[in-house]
C-alpha cells in the first residue's frame, strides 16, 4: 500500500518521480482497512525538502500511510510561504485532540540556543508532553532528540570542540533491537551537529542502540515512552550535506570539507549515498513495530 499525502503537494512529483507510491484521496477512500496515521512536526527552514526526505521513507512500506504535516503554531516562517504551510500544514492547535500511531519530531536551525531561549520551547513542552498520551510510537531526530532527552530523562548536551559533519561509520551496539532488523554491523550515517549528549547524564530507562566513539551516541530507545532518540541524519538525501557545505562557503565561514563525502574529497563530484539503504530499514522497522503494537481503535492509543 503507498502512502497518503495531499493531492498538490509539490513533494508528490518528487515521489512519484521515484517510484514511490503515492495515494490520491479518491483511491484511498475506496479502500476498507484503516491505515496507519502518522504525523511529522516538521520544524527544518526548507519545509519542501524535509517533508520530501520523510515521505519518501515512510512510503516505502508494503502498509497504507495517512501523512499529517503539522508546524508549530507560534513560529512565522521565514523560508516557506505563509500560503504554503496554510494549504498544506496544520499547526498543533489544530492537531492537538487527534492520536497518531507515529509521529517524528525533525531537528530545527536553533543547535546554538539554549532550550529555554527557543521562541516556541512553551510550545515544544506541550507537544513532547502531548506525544506520551496521544502517540503510540514517537521518532525524535537530531535538534528533537536532543530536546526530547532535555526533557523527558534531564540529559545534558555540551559543544564539541569541533562540528561533527559528514558520513561517519558507526556501530550497532544492540543488533536485537526491533528498529535494527537487518542493520550492518557498522552502517555509515550522515551527521551535521555541534553538540553531544553527556552520557554519564541518560537516565536508566534509555539504551543506546547506535553508537559513535568519535563523535557520540547517535541512536537512543525509550521502552517506557515507546520512542526513539536519532540525534543524526538517515533522511537526508545525496545533496544535503553537500549543499550546507556549499552555503557555508559562500556565507565566508571557511568550514571543513564533509566527511567521507565527496569522492575522492572533489567538492565539485557527485557525493555517493552510502546510507540510503539503512534509512528505509530504519523507517520500515519502526512502522512495522507501530503496525504490529497499535491498537486497532486509535481512541485506544495512549491508554
Amino acid at each position: 500500500m503507498p502512502i497518503r499525502i495531499p493531492d498538490d503537494l509539490p513533494a508528490r512529483k518528487t515521489l512519484e518521480a521515484e517510484g514511490v507510491n503515492v495515494m490520491d484521496s479518491t483511491r484511498a477512500a475506496r479502500q476498507d482497512i484503516r491505515p496507519l496515521h502518522v504525523g511529522l512536526l516538521n520544524l527544518m527552514p526548507n519545509k519542501e525538502r524535509t517533508e520530501t526526505q520523510f515521505a519518501r521513507l515512510i512510503g516505502s512500506t508494503p502498509l497504507q500511510i495517512e501523512l499529517t504535516l503539522v508546524r508549530v503554531s507560534d513560529h512565522q516562517s521565514k523560508n516557506t510561504p505563509e500560503d504554503y504551510l496554510k494549504t498544506f500544514y496544520k499547526t498543533w492547535e489544530e492537531v492537538r485532540t487527534q492520536k497518531f500511531d507515529g509521529f517524528i519530531v525533525t531537528g530545527a536551525p536553533v543547535a546554538n540556543m539554549p532550550f529555554e531561549e527557543v521562541r516556541y520551547w512553551p510550545e515544544m513542552l506541550e507537544i513532547m508532553d502531548w506525544t506520551k498520551t496521544n502517540v503510540h510510537q514517537a521518532m525524535f531526530i537530531c535538534w528533537g532528540a536532543q530536546a526530547a532527552l532535555h526533557h523527558f530523562h534531564g540529559a545534558q548536551r555540551y559543544r564539541m570542540a569541533e562540528k561533527a559533519f559528514g558520513v561517519f561509520r558507526h556501530q550497532v551496539t544492540n543488533p536485537l533491537s526491533p528498529f535494527l532488523r537487518g542493520f550492518s554491523d557498522s552502517p555509515m550515517i550522515p551527521v551535521s551537529r555541534y553538540n553531544d549528549i553527556d552520557k554519564s547524564t541518560l537516565g536508566a530507562n534509555l539504551e543506546v542502540l547506535i553508537d559513535n566513539a568519535e563523535i557520540g551516541v547517535c541512536m537512543l530507545g525509550d521502552l517506557q515512552r515507546r520512542a526513539i532518540y536519532f540525534l543524526n541524519h538517515l533522511e537526508y538525501d545525496n545533496r544535503s550535506l553537500a549543499d550546507e557545505y556549499e552555503r557555508d562557503v559562500k556565507a565566508g565561514l571557511a568550514p571543513k570539507q564533509p566527511t567521507n563525502l565527496f569522492p575522492n574529497g572533489d567538492v565539485t563530484a557527485v557525493p555517493e549515498n552510502r546510507w540510503r539503504s539503512h534509512a528505509h530499514l530504519l523507517f520500515q522497522n519502526w512502522i512495522n513495530e507501530m503496525y504490529q503494537t497499535t491498537p486497532y481503535e486509535m481512541d485506544e492509543i495512549g491508554r
